[in-house]
Formats: C-alpha cells, structure tokens, sequence
C-alpha cells in the first residue's frame, strides 16, 4: 500500500500533542494506524514533548492537591465499553464509539454516523460509495478531513488510496468518483455542510444533511 496524500506536520503536532479536537483526531489517528511514515512523526513530536516536559523546572504543589486527586480517581467511573460485531469496514479507532447503521443517501452511496462528541460543529460519518460511483459536484461550507480506508476514488486534486488523507475547505469544489475494483469506505470529519452544484445538486440537497 502507497500513501501518497498525509497530514501536515502542524496538524500531526497538534494530534502528537493532545490539542487537535476529537471529531479530527479520529480521522488523523485513522490515517497513522495505516501510515508509516506519520507515525513515525507523531512519535519523533512525542518524544521532542516529553523533553521539554523533563526538562521544565517542577512547579510547587498546592497543599491538599494529591490527596484531591485521588479522590477524583476513586469516584471516576469508567464508560460501558460499546459492544458492536467486528466489521472490516469499521477501523479499530472507532472501538470507543457507537456506530449507526448504513444508510442510502444517492445512487451508490451509503452513509453512517459514528457518535463522536461534535466540536465547533465538526461531526464524524463514514460513507460507503460503489465501485463507478459519483458524488455530485460539490462544496463545502467549512473543512472536510477524510482518510481513505478502502478502495480509491478520483477527483481535481489527484488520486486518493487506501490511507491516504484528504483535506478540503470552502476554497474546494470537486467531483470525486470512485475508482472500479473495490467499494470505497471513507472515515471523515466534517465542520459545516456539502453544498451541491448544478440542477442535479439542487433536486438532491433538501435530502442530504450528512
């Protein structure tokens, strides 16, 4: 498998570091656990972190704060695992999250919700698209973070595999189409709405609220 599309590296710092939001952290962790190369990354930023941190000076701590702490601990419940049916078209970075059911949203397209905690409106699905399949010609009202599971599809700005990270914004209209052979299966998180082009996305847009 050859990744050619990746994160950039302030984006893998961020995920390295804890401070990129959830919806994005899921599809950035999907991209590592298939990229060589950005886990490599994300472990060279983990380290440099951990420097600095054995490197500061240590801070006084508040009278009482330990034993606070503690308490915290004993009184914190851990959430109910979610059970599910292992499925390949589910990656192991959604064990922590409850996953709807496919849906029909277009001819050849099938879309789930994947329950992760919204953030400044960016939501988490995965859509399932056909080998020969299009997506109607589209833009976005905000960023799209996708990472390719399976399969490939095409549109103006190259080729995307399996692994491989797409990133679109309000500046990016497209028509990806799916690639013959396998079903594509992407993991995106999305901040905004598609907002479809032409007469044929006007018919369809009352019906698509991903």
């Amino acid at each position: 498998m050859t990744i050619t599309h990746h994160p950039g590296e302030e984006t893998l710092a961020a995920f390295a570091a804890g401070t990129l939001d959830e919806p994005r952290s899921v599809v950035v962790a999907a991209h590592v656990a298939l990229c060589p190369r950005c886990r490599a990354t994300v472990a060279a930023f983990e380290q440099f972190g951990g420097s600095l941190v054995e490197r500061a000076a240590p801070a006084p701590s508040r009278v009482g704060a330990l034993d606070e702490a503690l308490a915290r601990l004993d009184e914190a419940t851990p959430p109910a695992p979610v059970l599910r049916d292992a499925a390949p078209d589910c990656p192991d970075v959604l064990a922590p999250y409850e996953v709807g059911r496919w849906r029909w949203i277009g001819p050849g397209v099938h879309w789930r919700k994947v329950e992760v905690p919204e953030s400044e409106g960016t939501r988490v699905f995965m859509l399932k698209a056909a080998p020969g399949s299009s997506l109607p010609h589209h833009g976005h009202s905000g960023v799209e973070w996708t990472c390719v599971l399976q399969g490939a599809f095409r549109h103006d700005l190259g080729r995307y595999g399996p692994g491989d990270f797409d990133e679109a914004d309000s500046t990016v209209d497209h028509t990806p189409s799916v690639e013959e052979g396998d079903v594509c299966i992407c993991l995106v998180a999305m901040q905004g709405n598609l907002e479809l082009r032409g007469w044929l996305g006007k018919l369809l847009q009352p019906f698509v609220r991903l």
